[in-house]
């Protein structure tokens, strides 16, 4: 990099993927006296280079993905530093320097994946601290101090190490939006903290050994809480502080043993995301049906059939990814085709015979999985191909193809010689005319009765006059003789 006179002005530099081992490092970094950050990931280096001394602007530096074992060096020099990313190095306990945690301004610090025991001392002096990232370590306790001053947290993730116990002052973290605890033996956590962070958004449980037992009682004042995952746990049904979270929109149940779902999931009105694969679930209650708003829906490797699915799920109207792969159904309800807006269907793994005619309806189907349903019928598929009904092939011949079939097969499967299309169209067309003029003809007829019969009446009509008048005129011609006989 040669010297020019640009160098002070430039704000920031990605030096990421070059290869900096052996100490090489560009010295005129140095130069860049108003740099605001530097990115140095995927470069090899083993530690800080001193060059970094003289960038005294600088705010953000990402140092991820090297062979760092120590973060000593030119950092506490650095007056406004906000932003330390070194995940994924080698860091050991000793590697953390004290002195960058005095440091005012710094509210982002990123230490995952590395090989951390303990949390880095004096790191509750960091009262400006926002995003704190410890993951991916081997962390089995948390000091209570801790979270004393760090209460301006908004994100805290702690997945992933060896925790068993959380320190009771994580209460105060009353502004905290995300909270990631993943993979830790939380067991004997009660999780009593929870109800007391009235700004999460995003609580992620995944794998802490959550039970009936060890959930919080309610959560009715998170009201903002949309992200939820606790999946593989050992629940046996859905914790009864779940139904009061109206703002929920993405929920993660899967892999526990829940066997069924209470009529109170009707509350989640705003949920978008529901996933209860490999569960005990032999069905889904009516209420789901109300989920308006749901958008994807997981019920993978449970025990659901075809009485099981409720056939109200045509309401899903904003349903897009349905996947109930690994069940036991033989059919699928037809309201689950009126879904005008699904894109994913996903029946893989099950005993199905067929599938409803109104699947030619589904106009924005992009993925279709039948696979391993060895009894399957595919719906016949309409003769008219310039009528665009679906964007998939359902033809055995396709099929076959699609599975990888010789050609001779593929043309067996197909019945002979192909179908004269635009000839069933001018039959069909035939015996449409020949139907209408039948019709024709019957209407006719009537008319024709109708006025026959009205002549017929007129004739009678006719006769009668003519039989009055004559006896008339027989009374007038022998009245006398009707006077002498009396």
């Amino acid at each position: 990099m040669a010297a020019t006179g640009v160098l002070p002005f430039i704000r920031g530099v990605d030096l990421s993927g070059n290869d900096f081992k052996g100490g090489y490092f560009p010295e005129h970094v140095k130069c860049m006296s108003s740099l605001r950050w530097l990115k140095l990931n995927r470069t090899g280096l083993c530690y800080l280079p001193e060059e970094l001394a003289s960038l005294q602007k600088l705010e953000h530096l990402s140092v991820s993905h090297n062979s760092l074992t120590t973060l000593h060096g030119e950092l506490s020099s650095l007056p406004n530093l906000r932003a330390v990313v070194a995940r994924a190095n080698s860091l050991k306990n000793s590697g953390v320097p004290d002195d960058i945690f005095q440091l005012e301004d710094l509210s982002v610090l990123d230490l995952s994946y590395n090989q951390l025991t303990e949390i880095p001392r004096d790191l509750e002096n960091s009262r400006n601290m926002l995003v704190l990232n410890l993951s991916h370590n081997s962390i089995d306790s948390i000091p209570n101090q801790l979270f004393i001053n760090l209460t301006d947290l908004l994100y805290l993730d702690l997945s992933d190490n060896k925790l068993d116990s959380l320190p009771p002052q994580m209460r105060r973290l009353v502004h905290l939006q995300t909270l990631i605890l993943n993979n830790n033996p939380l067991m004997h956590a009660q999780l009593r903290q929870l109800p007391a962070m009235v700004a999460l958004q995003t609580l992620h449980l995944r794998n802490t050994q959550r039970t009936q037992s060890n959930m919080p009682t309610s959560l009715e004042g998170l009201t903002n809480l949309a992200d939820v995952d606790l999946s593989c746990n050992d629940l046996t049904r859905v914790p009864e502080c779940l139904y009061s979270l109206s703002s929920l929109k993405r929920l993660n149940l899967s892999s526990n043993q829940i066997s069924e779902l209470s009529l109170c999931i009707d509350q989640w009105t705003q949920l978008e995301t529901l996933n209860l694969s490999r569960n005990q679930l032999t069905s889904l209650p009516s209420a789901i049906c109300k989920l308006s708003k749901l958008k994807k829906l997981y019920v993978n490797s449970n025990k659901l059939d075809f009485d099981g699915l409720p056939p109200g799920v045509s309401k899903l109207c904003s349903l897009t990814e349905f996947m109930a792969a690994n069940n036991n159904l033989e059919l699928i309800p037809e309201g689950l085709c009126r879904c005008d807006k699904l894109k994913k269907l996903v029946l893989n793994k099950n005993r199905l015979v067929t599938l409803p005619e109104t699947i030619h309806f589904l106009t924005e189907l992009e993925v279709l999985d039948v696979r391993e349903n060895p009894n399957l019928v595919m719906p016949p598929k309409p003769a008219d191909r310039a009528a665009e009904w679906y964007n998939i092939d359902f033809s055995l011949q396709n099929q076959l193809r699609l599975a990888g079939a010789s050609p001779a097969v593929v043309a067996a499967a197909g019945g002979g010689a192909p179908r004269d299309h635009l000839a069933r169209k001018m039959r069909l067309r035939r015996k449409k005319d020949s139907s209408q003029d039948d019709q024709a003809k019957q209407v006719l007829k009537g008319m024709s009765d109708v006025a026959q019969e009205k002549k017929n009446m007129e004739v009678r009509k006719t006769v009668r006059r003519l039989r009055l008048t004559d006896f008339l005129t027989y009374i007038t011609i022998h009245k006398k003789r009707f006077i002498l006989s009396f």
